[in-house]
């Protein structure tokens, strides 16, 4: 059995309730932000969805162009978060 006072042992940090707090906030506006941009996809399909047949680029319909782009929305605002709470970010209180 390996001694967990071993040098390769993680230590795990703890970050202060501030910072608990701002990485809470920020990652609930971008997940409105993505609530509001799939809640746009939803509305589409269930109000008109004729729209979402027509091709829109290359012949894809615009149902496949809007999915894909949540889909890459979804990982541009990952990486935003990640960044925003990396500590990289200055962000003024």
């Amino acid at each position: 059995m390996a001694d967990p006072s071993a040098p390769d042992v993680p230590v795990i940090e703890h970050e202060d309730e501030a910072t608990s707090a701002r990485n809470a906030r920020v990652g609930m506006v971008l997940f409105v932000l993505y609530l509001a941009l799939y809640g746009g996809f939803m509305g589409l399909n269930v109000y008109d969805p004729q729209t979402m047949s027509k091709p829109f680029i290359a012949g894809v319909n615009l149902a496949i162009c809007y999915g894909l782009g949540l889909i890459v929305a979804a990982l541009l605002l990952a990486a935003i978060y990640m960044y925003l709470v990396s500590g990289k970010a200055e962000v003024h209180k």
